[in-house]
């Protein structure tokens, strides 16, 4: 792997820590522990950026979906009548278990 090297990353880890990464590395066939660790890093950030494009892909859709959260509308005509309907199905469903038992 050519990879330019230009910025460096220092993290503390204990030695149980470090010779499980090792071994791991060791296993997957890495030449050595950096060029494991910078796989491993890079694998995990491009599935946590995919994950949360898949819920909202654009920082407008974040917004958009942030504010109907905090601040959502009124409840139209027609969701009022869903959920009438749907109490009045409850009610129902409740009054026929209570004959059975």
């Amino acid at each position: 792997m050519n990879t330019l090297i230009n910025d460096r990353i220092d993290v503390r880890i204990s030695k149980e820590q470090k010779e499980l990464i090792k071994y791991a590395s060791e296993l997957r066939g890495f030449k050595n522990l950096s060029e494991f660790v910078v796989f491993c890093i890079n694998a995990e950030a491009a599935k946590i950026i995919t994950e949360n494009n898949l819920v909202v892909s654009t920082i407008e859709d974040k917004k958009i979906f942030l504010e109907s959260i905090l601040n959502p509308p009124s409840p139209n005509e027609k969701l009022k009548e869903a959920q009438l309907k749907y109490k009045n199905f409850l009610e129902g469903d409740e009054f026929d278990n209570r004959e059975i038992k």
